[in-house]
């Protein structure tokens, strides 16, 4: 077995499960693991106007998650654990895995109400497929997206640094991503050489590329853990400003089932705010329990939770709220879309109306800090 293949890397799993493209926060997620899903309780769910609602008002639903069940839905495990969804309404709220064709078709479908996705893949959908969806909030602020190079190697620390090297890029969506990452900075793509790779980072540290495309919050900590020291060149920093585990629903869902919308995303602002209060335990709960029988270790996971907490909970979360969008990333965003291939409108691609009256409603759950 390659050293990376216990690690829990996206890329690896991908490898092993014969898929094949990534696309931001929207990966087809693989294989499922024993993980409790919701179980009832009663309480209030907070909409426009706090009201109480019986237990299981709501009923069932599922949340079809974009990976297997390791720290990056921590939120979700929080809010399951702690009764959030049931206190919200819920009889039982079901964290899907795969293997899937794509979270936006699954929502678009009727298979399930909500789909982590990312706003070029859901963009895409929408603008191929005429499917009515919206975004209604962002879990990241940023999308982890970056090239992954070595101090010890070739670092790439700049855009200018890509001048003479090769960067392994994975094919399908990685590709589409890499070369809106181009466009976004105008780079003469004569000046580096590209080549065809899997998702196993060893390439990278046995020197056969000098860069490779990968997830902030992933990688770099699995090649710290073989003795190397990891230099990130984040895409959302460097031109494309896209966001990613965002959430999806058809409009039909935000037109007849607008109070059941909101009572699922308060529980998850309460889910993923508990995660930003206590990381260790988010950790230790995804390793012990959600992600139990995947061979998670609590270290790496901690590691990751941390480097998502960034990205999350940034300066404009902290003034408006988790999920939210400022007026300005959603234009940037649109903008970033435009340069992977997609272009839509942000009235057409967003609807933020709800989480806004969640916390126009309930101001308190705004971390703040």
């Amino acid at each position: 077995m390659p050293w990376f293949a216990s690690k829990s890397t996206r890329r690896a799993f991908l490898a092993s499960s014969g898929v094949g493209a990534l696309s931001l926060g929207a990966l087809a997620a693989c294989g499922s693991s024993a993980s409790p899903s919701g179980s009832a309780s009663s309480a209030t769910a907070p909409a426009a106007a706090p009201s109480s609602v019986a237990a299981g008002t709501y009923g069932e639903a599922t949340i079809q998650l974009s990976w297997i069940k390791n720290i990056e839905f921590a939120g979700e495990y929080l809010a399951d654990a702690k009764g959030h969804y049931t206190d919200a309404g819920f009889s039982k709220v079901t964290l899907k895995t795969g293997p899937v064709d794509s979270a936006d078709a699954l929502v678009a479908s009727g298979a399930v109400q909500f789909g982590l996705s990312s706003p070029d893949a859901t963009g895409r959908y929408i603008s191929d497929q005429g499917a009515p969806l919206k975004v209604i909030a962002s879990t990241y602020q940023k999308n982890p997206f970056c090239i992954l190079s070595l101090k010890e190697g070739k670092p790439i620390a700049t855009v200018a640094d890509l001048a003479g090297k090769i960067i392994g890029i994975q094919p399908g969506a990685n590709q589409v991503i890499f070369n809106g990452f181009v466009k976004a900075n105008n780079i003469d793509t004569s000046t580096f050489k590209t080549q065809v790779v899997g998702y196993d980072p060893k390439i990278l540290t046995e020197n056969k590329v000098d860069g490779i495309i990968a997830y902030v919050t992933n990688e770099p900590f699995l090649v710290t853990g073989e003795g190397f020291t990891p230099v990130v060149l984040a895409f959302a920093d460097n031109g494309l400003p896209l966001t990613a585990e965002t959430i999806a629903v058809t409009q039909d869902t935000l037109d007849s089932k607008r109070d059941m919308v909101k009572a699922f995303l308060t529980a998850e602002i309460k889910g993923w705010n508990a995660v930003h209060a206590d990381l260790n335990a988010a950790a230790q709960l995804t390793v012990d329990t959600y992600g139990k029988g995947l061979g998670l270790k609590l270290a790496e996971q901690l590691k990751e939770i941390t480097a998502q907490d960034l990205l999350i909970f940034t300066d404009d979360t902290k003034k408006n709220g988790v999920f939210t969008l400022t007026d300005d990333l959603q234009t940037q965003i649109i903008g970033a879309v435009k340069n992977v291939g997609v272009d839509i409108a942000a009235a057409d691609l967003f609807d933020l109306s709800i989480i806004k009256e969640i916390y126009a409603a309930d101001p308190s759950l705004i971390v703040g800090s």
